[in-house]
């Protein structure tokens, strides 16, 4: 089998576009249906580990049957900021990882290091080496070389101190974009579940300001049609538009209620 050099991260070389990524929130923790929604032609789809009941092999089920749709991109968002869980998900393969709760440039400093190997550049990298799948299992040799160059690092801003310090998080070396988390940032402010309200609202334009001054990618999860096309006016770089749990959910409950009618009428 001939060697063959680590694949090219789109997702990555297309935060630096001028067209916004649409995405999709995978939360059902199935390949079935993570195969489904790849089907319908999202630019990326997240694999999510922190809310949804996903562990390791769920997200490589989920990888597997990814992988035979390259038009959409897999990112995984892990469930905490520890270099050992991150370490095992870059093993997998995974090349976009999402990190939660990033309230502080220490903390998005050390996961800079978590994704990236040592080099001989003075990056400071801690990422443990391992003949694992992300490199083939040895058969990309030139992986620990070019890996560092193809991960890719989201951090989410989802608190009122992440907002007072978004500007050094968003000017972190190998930080490549910033997410905004309108629900826990909602909550952070004062107005849970109320990611609509007026405050919260300002406090996210004025984040996704903040993180463009920087010259980073910035995104975003919004379930309304109008705030989407604003995002996308706006010029944030990659947008989760919809979750496949409120997809089956809302389609559920309108076929379940679809024949009301004619059941109340015999």
């Amino acid at each position: 089998m001939t060697p063959s050099s680590t694949p090219v991260n789109r997702f990555k070389q297309n935060l630096l576009g001028k067209r916004s990524q649409m995405g999709l929130w995978l939360s059902l923790a199935n390949p079935y249906s993570a195969e489904i929604c790849a089907l319908a032609g999202f630019d990326w789809v997240l694999i999510d580990g922190e809310h949804a009941p996903n562990d390791l092999r769920s997200i490589l089920a989920q990888l597997h049957v990814l992988a035979g749709y390259p038009q959409t991109q897999a990112l995984v968002r892990v469930p905490n900021q520890r270099s050992d869980t991150i370490k095992q998900v870059l093993d997998l393969g995974v090349q976009t990882v999402v990190v939660p709760m990033v309230d502080t440039p220490e903390q998005a400093q050390a996961l800079v290091a978590a994704c990236r190997y040592p080099q001989n550049d003075g990056g400071g990298g801690i990422r443990g080496v391992a003949g694992a799948r992300a490199s083939r299992w040895g058969m990309h040799p030139r992986y620990v070389h070019e890996a560092n160059a193809q991960v890719c690092l989201v951090v989410q801003a989802e608190t009122a101190e992440s907002l007072q310090h978004l500007d050094a998080i968003a000017a972190t070396p190998g930080v490549d974009a910033v997410f905004i988390g309108p629900s826990d940032l909602s909550a952070s402010l004062g107005y849970v579940g109320e990611p609509g309200h007026p405050k919260v609202q300002a406090a996210i334009n004025e984040a996704v300001t903040r993180v463009q001054r920087a010259g980073k990618a910035v995104g975003i999860l919004s379930t309304d049609d109008a705030q989407t096309r604003a995002y996308v006016q706006r010029g944030l770089n990659f947008i989760a538009s919809g979750l496949d749990t409120r997809l089956l959910l809302q389609s559920a409950v309108a076929l379940a209620r679809r024949f009301d009618d004619a059941q109340a009428a015999n």
